[in-house]
């Protein structure tokens, strides 16, 4: 008899209490489940985009370019691929390879518009740290042999106490700014992280160029 008078006692609490608190219950459901359907449908699309990427992509490394007409067609497949489908690894692939093949052959502004198109693509959350900072470290290679050393300081910023060749890079734009002792504490920490003879002798090099 008395389980019976505290279950009832239970749930008149727990009736009141959803009574009293109707409003803020619901709206608390209401978002929980908006969000999962949200997460779903966002999944969803996801998926479907890396499949439509992945045909894109595939075609566009299989498109010959040796006539004007491939050519086009190739232009407009990584186009669309860089545009239509940004956030896919595929998108992402496909613009470090062109950035990296523009820089080859000499079209320095081009790879460097690829590469913070890349780095753009890849920063934050859910995205890849490893394709930014390696979009990140070329942008700044370019913008140092352009001169533009301001830009290239600042995109390297927050990789500022990172590998050895970015202090490296970051001392040789410092130099060319005439920062000598701003320049000589980075050659310094980047001697201190390269472990390999031919980087270490290159590193003391610059250190003992400074002092002349």
């Amino acid at each position: 008899m008395n389980e019976i008078f505290e279950n009832n006692t239970a749930l008149t609490s727990l009736r009141n209490f959803y009574m009293n608190y109707k409003k803020p219950i619901l709206l608390i459901i209401g978002t929980i489940v908006l969000l999962v359907s949200a997460n779903l449908i966002n999944n969803q699309i996801k998926n479907i985009q890396n499949v439509q990427a992945a045909e894109i992509y595939n075609k566009w490394i299989a498109q010959e370019t040796d006539t004007e007409e491939g050519k086009s067609l190739s232009d407009e497949l990584f186009d669309d691929l860089i545009n239509s489908y940004k956030k896919t690894g595929y998108a992402n692939i496909a613009l470090l390879n062109q950035a990296a093949l523009k820089a080859q052959n000499g079209d320095f502004e081009l790879a460097l518009n690829y590469f913070i198109a890349l780095k753009d693509n890849t920063k934050g959350i859910g995205g890849n740290e490893l394709l930014s900072k390696i979009a990140s470290i070329n942008a700044a290679r370019i913008m140092y042999a352009q001169e533009d050393y301001d830009k290239a300081l600042e995109i390297l910023e927050e990789y500022s106490s990172s590998n050895a060749s970015i202090h490296e890079l970051i001392g040789d734009i410092l130099y060319k700014q005439g920062k000598i002792d701003l320049a000589k504490d980075q050659y310094n920490l980047a001697r201190d992280k390269y472990t390999d003879e031919a980087s270490l002798s290159i590193i003391s090099m610059k250190i003992s160029n400074l002092t002349i």
